[in-house]
């Protein structure tokens, strides 16, 4: 699957030159999302890395969404996955994604991957620590995610494009 990530501001000229099967929106509650011409998937949370009063965190079912989004997706298909500055919730789903395609073990190569792709990337900490869990990773995810530390400051993250099965060779 060619996996596509990017901040919201990128979405349409994307769309206008890649070819996309399906979208996956991830914004906060209040924001509103108008319709497309193609199938889309909102997920909504605020982008926080714990629980916080008067917040949505992300879940063990938006997590659980996001995977099971990745292993319905046919081969040949792409995935367009955009949050509102593409730094935090989405590449932490294009790290969820990609550790859900690949075989345990893969998780340290998939993070240094992320980081020499987008230097800017910051994965929301929760969204790892909960697909952590449902993969059974064991901690792994986490602390690859640990490893490569916190990107640079950016308004906008990077445009993140990738196969899913040439990440790690797999």
């Amino acid at each position: 699957m060619r996996l596509i990530v990017c901040p919201g501001s990128a979405v349409d000229a994307l769309l206008a030159g890649a070819r996309v099967d399906h979208v996956l929106t991830l914004v906060s509650p209040d924001v509103e999302v108008g319709p497309r011409s193609i199938a889309t998937t909102v997920l909504r949370f605020n982008d926080i890395a714990a629980p916080r009063p008067g917040l949505i965190a992300p879940s063990l079912g938006t997590v659980q969404a996001i995977i099971d989004l990745g292993r319905a997706m046919p081969a040949e298909a792409t995935l367009l996955v955009h949050c509102f500055a593409g730094v935090s919730r989405s590449p932490a789903a294009a790290y969820i994604l990609a550790c859900a395609a690949g075989a345990a073990g893969d998780e340290h190569a998939i993070a240094q991957r992320l980081r020499a792709t987008s230097p800017k990337a910051t994965p929301n900490p929760l969204m790892i620590s909960l697909a952590d869990d449902i993969l059974k990773r064991g901690g792994v995810m986490s602390a690859a995610i640990g490893a490569i530390g916190r990107g640079t400051n950016a308004y906008e993250g990077d445009v993140i494009d990738w196969t899913l099965g040439d990440l790690t060779g797999g």
